[in-house]
């Protein structure tokens, strides 16, 4: 029989400055990397004043790491030391793999009504491969599949597998599933995702009930414990919800929608040494990667 994954703690995301003034809200990040492993963070970069987005992110270095950008609405400009450049556009997605170094910069513009709307992942690399060489994967609008189901239910598979749709983004070594799920009133979706992975969802429209098993149960709201007998709590937007151990996810709706991304891997389980845009797992090889970039050896291809 199979078990539905209880709530561990919900995160409501924090407004937070980053790159050269991009006003953005973290879901998490830069704390409890050993929850959310193989995942380091997500930021969800919606705006609506070209002021407060529009500097961008100018060129800065990654180590170690990917970082996963999701654009729904405006386009981001990127380029980086490779020579590679271009533009991720509405509905597209860049998987890019940092491995031993890249320098990078990406300038979101909005949309013809000034709005900028997307999401980065950062996941973080198993020790035998934050030295490989960099590279991507960048997929269209149009090659990610979209799943619409008799009763509302819409999922776009960016990885992993829903309803026998596979997702574009291959070879990843964490496994990922990353799932955009839409879901209408009154409705039900059930997902299963392996025991061993870590699972999250974050809400970005609507709100919706994300465990409902008959138990009472307790769960973190912003370091609070909140008890409710019945069920019935309503998760919503910005919110980012960190699912215990189970093999599904049961997420309803009440009297409204919801969407919320889907993600999930399998954790590294490797010591975590972070700072800034670069991941190692010892304190010396950050101090390396540090020194690199002062002496202009960072970049290995």
């Amino acid at each position: 029989m199979a078990i539905t994954r209880k709530i561990n703690k919900v995160i409501k995301a924090k407004p937070t400055l980053e790159g050269a003034g991009v006003h953005l809200k973290r879901a998490f990040g830069f704390g409890e990397t050993e929850l959310f492993d193989p995942f380091l963070l997500l930021d969800d970069f919606r705006g609506d004043r070209p002021e407060l987005y529009q500097k961008g992110f100018p060129w800065h270095p990654h180590r170690g790491i990917e970082t996963i950008t999701y654009v729904l609405r405006g386009e981001v400009a990127h380029g980086d030391s490779l020579g590679n450049h271009g533009v991720i556009g509405p509905g597209d997605v860049q998987w890019m793999t940092a491995g031993s170094g890249i320098l990078h910069q990406e300038m979101p513009k909005g949309d013809r009504d000034g709005k900028m709307y997307g999401f980065q992942l950062w996941a973080n690399l198993p020790a035998h491969e934050k030295m490989i060489d960099p590279h991507y994967q960048g997929v269209t609008d149009a090659e990610i599949p979209l799943v619409k189901k008799a009763d509302g239910t819409e999922v776009r598979v960016i990885c992993g597998t829903y309803m026998g749709e596979t997702g574009p983004i291959q070879n990843v070594t964490i496994q990922p599933e990353y799932l955009d799920v839409s879901l209408p009133p009154h409705s039900v979706f059930i997902h299963e995702i392996p025991p061993e992975h870590t699972a999250l969802a974050y809400v970005f429209e609507g709100s919706g009930v994300f465990c409902d098993d008959p138990d009472p149960f307790t769960y973190e709201v912003e370091s609070t414990s909140y008890f409710d007998t019945e069920r019935k709590t309503q998760i919503g937007n910005t919110s980012l919800i960190l699912f215990g151990p189970g093999d599904q996810i049961k997420v309803t709706t009440l009297e409204n929608m919801v969407r919320f991304l889907l993600i999930s891997g399998q954790p590294i389980h490797e010591p975590v040494a972070w700072y800034g845009p670069i991941v190692m797992n010892t304190e010396e090889e950050l101090k390396t990667a540090f020194e690199e970039l002062q002496k202009g050896t960072f970049i290995k291809q």
